[in-house]
């Protein structure tokens, strides 16, 4: 039994900035839906597992980090990814969610700062964690590539880039109420292992890494905060689908050629889309899990779906 739906949500702390795109197999053919808001959280899963008529394999890409740096994990004290996610919230960690508001009150059971601006300093998280540098909180996906540069740590909470609120989001609302039913990908095993029948599997994404997968160009310099650059980026998506005429796009067309609206959610739907794009060229084959077979990955930092060692 192979997946049979596949859902990609761009995620955001700010809920009307959550879209997702949805893809339904039927037959021997994809159907794409338009990009919609992922909605309240605590059904989300039954409601997207309502659009198959079987009980099927359910992927579900997020674009927040799922896994911890190694060097973090393992000064824990506990098992793997997994166990701590089972622990974090709770007694010694009953406070790990909560962004430190002064450098004093960073410890490893509440590794995230700061809270604002204003008298912060990354060396503040360093110091209090005891490591010598930002690449020691860095997972391996998150170190530079030849396509992009080191992404932001994912206890730094502060700047444009940041990541760690959106992930405390998403774990809290997605991952830690549902952990005992949820395969994660790549702790759990590989998709082939995981996509069986009634599985719900969840992957985590980077649409960023899938525009060049899709051939879009950083050159010219183009904007998916702009309607005119997500128009101008849009014709790749159009032959993407062209290429697979297998996979019915039809009601994402339009909006494709519109460049996704011109409100400020339009980068939230393009970045739902481009996510399932990159998911089911994986899904099918077309490109490799990307998962290295490292022992870190396996068992504390995981990996971004497609990106390669």
């Amino acid at each position: 039994m192979s997946v049979a739906v596949i859902a990609h949500c761009d995620w955001s702390i700010d809920r009307k900035k959550r879209w997702m795109c949805v893809a339904v197999r039927q037959a021997t053919k994809w159907i794409l839906s338009a990009p919609e808001p992922v909605g309240e959280t605590k059904d989300l899963i039954p409601r997207l597992r309502s659009r198959a008529e079987t009980d099927v394999a359910l992927l579900m890409g997020f674009d927040f980090p799922i896994g911890l740096p190694a060097a973090y994990g393992k000064a824990l004290g506990l098992a793997n990814f997994r166990s701590a996610l089972q622990e974090f919230g709770a007694g010694r960690f009953a406070r790990w969610f909560d962004v430190a508001e002064h450098r004093n009150d960073i410890a490893i059971d509440r590794p995230f700062y700061p809270m604002r601006p204003g008298g912060t300093q990354r060396r503040h998280l360093f110091d209090a964690l005891g490591v010598g540098s930002g690449r020691e909180l860095l997972r391996r996906c998150e170190r530079a590539t030849a396509d992009r540069g080191d992404a932001c740590m994912l206890f730094w909470t502060l700047g444009g880039n940041q990541v760690g609120k959106a992930a405390i989001a998403g774990w809290r609302e997605i991952i830690i109420p549902n952990v005992l039913e949820l395969a994660l990908w790549p702790f759990d095993g590989s998709l082939a292992e995981l996509r069986k029948p009634g599985a719900t599997v969840v992957a985590e994404t980077y649409p960023g890494d899938v525009y060049g997968q899709l051939g879009i160009r950083r050159r010219p310099v183009w904007s998916k905060r702009q309607q005119a650059g997500r128009r101008t980026a849009g014709g790749h998506l159009l032959r993407w689908l062209a290429d697979r005429p297998h996979i019915n796009g039809a009601a994402l067309e339009a909006t494709i050629i519109d460049g996704f609206g011109i409100d400020k959610t339009g980068e939230d739907r393009f970045d739902a889309v481009v996510g399932l794009l990159g998911m089911l060229d994986v899904v099918e084959r077309r490109r490799t899990e990307g998962a290295p077979d490292d022992d870190d990955v396996a068992t504390w930092e995981g990996w971004i779906l497609g990106q390669r060692p």
